[in-house]
């Protein structure tokens, strides 16, 4: 069978991803084959395409996508052809159809749309382990979020609002600002004139914040650890502007006996069981009205290259999807 597919045959700038035209072999045993509806863009892929993360060239792209059960392998219970399905951190997304183990397949609701599916899964599984399990945020903490106006952003001041927490994003522009309070956050802070850790003092009337999420890496490392209180915790899980730098214990000890971690959604969502789990709450969010998936932005697969320099350029506000 032969489908459109992105793949690179090196790291680079998005110029170095190219539509082909592959074979596409029958599903192995415990595999599933699917047809492409819709396929999310997430930060992830940028690392993965620039080099920021090493893979084995060549390589395909894309981490998440939603369609149709085409066939079925061996050994396969619980899935039928037609059956509507959507997968996450399984490489491969960025083609018109593919195989997939079928142990890492979510079962679609009705009244779950593939578009949305795919634009929300992945953002909402990482914001699900780092609100509910990274920490267990709570009424009583006030959040600082870094890029509040992307895909994870914006679902995390959703989430949070739910959870009752005092939401403090950071965004860029009076309009993003604007955009992110009616998303959940209670108090947005533009990073393009204001300094971050100063305004967070304002807020929290000198306390700090109980947690930051910052997915930035090195230009955001000393605000962050500026903001955060007395036993504050820092939740490093992104490096868009590059690594952040070794964290001293010293730094953790003089900044108020703080915690630092980095964690990753491949680990929250090994066992079959967390996936399942944390997909079920992100798809009862929706269906309850308390996530929007906010798609904004829309490109044809053939046209991957541009979403990822728009991504890249910080065009991009909410989710954005790929369609083949």
């Amino acid at each position: 069978m032969k489908i459109e597919v992105i793949e690179i045959a090196r790291q680079g700038a998005p110029e170095v991803m190219s539509l082909t035209h592959a074979e596409l072999d029958p599903p192995a045993p415990g595999e599933a084959q699917i047809k492409h509806t819709a396929i999310g863009l997430n930060y992830m892929d940028v690392y993965q395409r620039s080099g920021h993360y090493p893979l084995a060239l060549p390589s395909r792209l894309g981490l998440e996508a939603a369609g149709q059960v085409t066939a079925v392998g061996e050994g396969v219970t619980g899935l039928a052809v037609g059956d509507r399905v959507a997968y996450a951190a399984v490489l491969g997304a960025y083609a018109s159809h593919r195989n997939v183990p079928a142990s890492r397949l979510i079962s679609l609701p009705d009244d779950i749309s593939d578009d949305v599916a795919a634009a929300v899964l992945m953002k909402g599984m990482t914001v699900e382990y780092l609100l509910n399990r990274t920490r267990k945020v709570s009424a009583q903490d006030t959040v600082l979020f870094w890029a509040a106006s992307g895909g994870v952003g914006q679902i995390a001041g959703q989430w949070g609002k739910h959870l009752g927490a005092r939401m403090i994003g950071v965004t860029s522009g009076a309009k993003n600002c604007a955009e992110i309070q009616s998303l959940g956050y209670d108090a947005a802070i533009d990073r393009t004139r204001e300094d971050v850790a100063a305004r967070v003092g304002e807020l929290t009337g000198g306390k700090g914040v109980q947690v930051v999420y910052d997915s930035i890496g090195a230009a955001t490392f000393d605000a962050s650890i500026n903001s955060l209180a007395t036993y504050g915790l820092f939740v490093s899980f992104g490096a868009t502007t590059g690594e952040a730098p070794a964290v001293a214990p010293s730094l953790l000890q003089k900044g108020g006996s703080l915690y630092f971690t980095r964690p990753t959604l491949g680990d929250y969502v090994k066992q079959s069981e967390d996936l399942q789990h944390s997909a079920s709450e992100v798809f009862r969010l929706v269906r309850e009205g308390v996530l929007s998936a906010n798609i904004n932005q829309r490109f044809k697969l053939s046209e991957a290259a541009l979403a990822h320099a728009a991504i890249e350029r910080g065009t991009t506000t909410g989710s954005t999807i790929l369609i083949p």
